[in-house]
């Protein structure tokens, strides 16, 4: 390779490579700030460690890969080959005798390199992720909410006490007028205790909560008995002071053996999403059959059991065609109950079978989708570079201007026609091929066109292009035509 073109190549990758990482990180910027939004209840007032809250939010990232990087591909080749459009320097390589093709070269290999690390990522990075981000993402919102006792208010949040204080300073711990109820037994508020004042402190690990009460009574009503419980003993305590420990280990988040979600469609790599896959189908082949043949066995022998019963009843022929008017009345409504137990009971297994049917099937497609999308997030990269690309060069505009706007446009029309494929695929309204490949099949023209107008310095909004053709066939037949 020339030291001309090398040195060529290295400005077209130094200009693409700044971009795509600055519009990656704002993708996933942007994106994490829509996932806290939908999930700001569940992390909010959960005295949850800034690691923690860091850990969730790096895995959470990752997951959002998927979306950004398509977005980022998009823009930033749009804004790559704009700003060389604008500032001519496109026009001062096509005028050196390199194509479009050409100088497009480095690039192409480079997004190539960028979608075969993104199907490797979609195998086997995105599974863990996903695995650690729902595991933390459960536990999380399955626990309970830090500690906040606030004035004149019953905070109940503590299993079997009812804590109430008239005033909280504001170092959050001193507490006056205090009311604590214990009703752990079950059977009301037997304890109750009442302080001036109190000092409220978390000790260890967030364990335990330490509220030592000043200058209070307690009371309780003794009936743990028989005996109690008919003469129902009344006990009153004064005290100066007075500890009273709250245990909160519910308190605590804990986490989830992550084993339990290794099995959802979203942790598994490609081969074992085909497994599973496989799995399934045979599952849902061997219970087809299992219960076809207990519905076969259940009507033959039943049918042949009350037959016999009633063929041992009534002394007659066994070839006689019209053997149910033969029977007397009791026998004929016998046998007419018990079909229609029978049936009932078929209907029944029948529809639960048909359930079961229809969760596998519904399961097969969840995984098949996810097995598909394996492979539509590297060529969904591909061909949006390839739209980025012809689209910088006939916009003439780079920056985060016009660029911006036209990515998000062309994103959001990708993003709605893979949602909707996938959501009619799952639902077994499209083939999984069909409802999954359908937004690259859709742009993969649009990305041909583009980028042969582009080749050829073709203005791509100028309707004279369009109808030149049109108009010059017109005017040659107007010629032909006769004075």
């Amino acid at each position: 390779m020339p030291m001309r073109m090398k040195k060529l190549y290295q400005f077209t990758l130094k200009s693409f490579i700044g971009p795509f990482i600055a519009t990656f990180c704002i993708s996933i910027f942007v994106l994490l700030m829509q996932f806290l939004w939908l999930y700001i209840d569940d992390l909010v007032g959960k005295g949850l460690e800034w690691y923690v809250l860091a850990k969730f939010l790096l895995f959470a990232s990752i997951t959002l890969v998927p979306m950004a990087l398509p977005l980022a591909i998009l823009l930033s080749s749009l804004m790559t080959f704009g700003n060389l459009a604008e500032n001519y320097e496109l026009v001062a390589m096509k005028s050196a005798g390199l194509s479009l093709r050409k100088i497009m070269h480095p690039l192409t290999i480079a997004a190539v390199l960028i979608c075969l690390t993104a199907f490797y990522f979609a195998n086997n990075v995105l599974p863990w992720a996903n695995l650690k981000m729902q595991s933390m993402l459960f536990d999380i919102t399955h626990s309970k909410p830090s500690i906040k006792i606030k004035e004149g208010i019953f905070y109940n949040g503590i299993n079997g006490y009812s804590i109430r204080t008239a005033k909280k300073s504001k170092d959050g711990k001193t507490l006056k007028d205090v009311m604590i109820y214990d009703h752990k037994s079950g059977l009301g508020n037997t304890k109750s205790t009442f302080a001036d004042s109190g000092q409220m402190e978390i000790r260890g690990i967030k364990n335990v909560l330490v509220i030592t009460l000043y200058n209070g009574y307690s009371y309780e009503d003794r009936i743990s008995n028989q005996q109690e419980v008919s003469t129902r003993p009344f006990i009153r305590n004064q005290f100066r002071e007075q500890t009273v420990v709250f245990d909160l280990s519910d308190f605590k988040m804990n986490k989830t053996d992550e084993s339990l979600f290794k099995t959802n469609y979203q942790m598994l790599n490609i081969s074992q999403l085909r497994e599973a896959i496989d799995s399934m189908r045979k599952s849902g082949s061997v219970k087809a059959v299992a219960t076809e043949i207990q519905l076969d066995n259940s009507h033959f022998l039943r049918s042949l059991q009350y037959l016999k019963e009633a063929d041992s009843s009534k002394d007659c022929k066994p070839y006689v065609k019209d053997y149910f008017n033969l029977l007397s009345k009791n026998e004929k409504s016998r046998i007419i109950e018990n079909a229609l137990n029978i049936a009932r009971s078929s209907k029944s297994y029948l529809e639960t079978a048909a359930d079961e049917q229809h969760l596998n099937k519904q399961n097969i497609l969840k995984f098949d989708v996810e097995l598909d999308k394996k492979y539509t997030l590297s060529v969904s990269c591909l061909i949006l570079f390839f739209i980025g690309v012809p689209l910088g060069a006939i916009i003439r505009k780079g920056g985060l201007g016009m660029p911006v706007v036209v990515s998000i446009v062309f994103f959001i029309l990708f993003y709605i026609i893979s949602i909707t494929g996938e959501r009619l695929a799952k639902e077994g309204s499209l083939p999984v091929y069909q409802g999954l490949w359908l937004a690259p099949a859709f742009f993969f023209p649009i990305g041909l066109f583009l980028t042969y107008r582009a080749s050829t310095d073709s203005s791509l909004f100028d309707s004279s292009t369009y109808f030149s053709g049109i108009k010059k066939r017109i005017r040659n037949q107007s010629v032909r035509l006769p004075k």
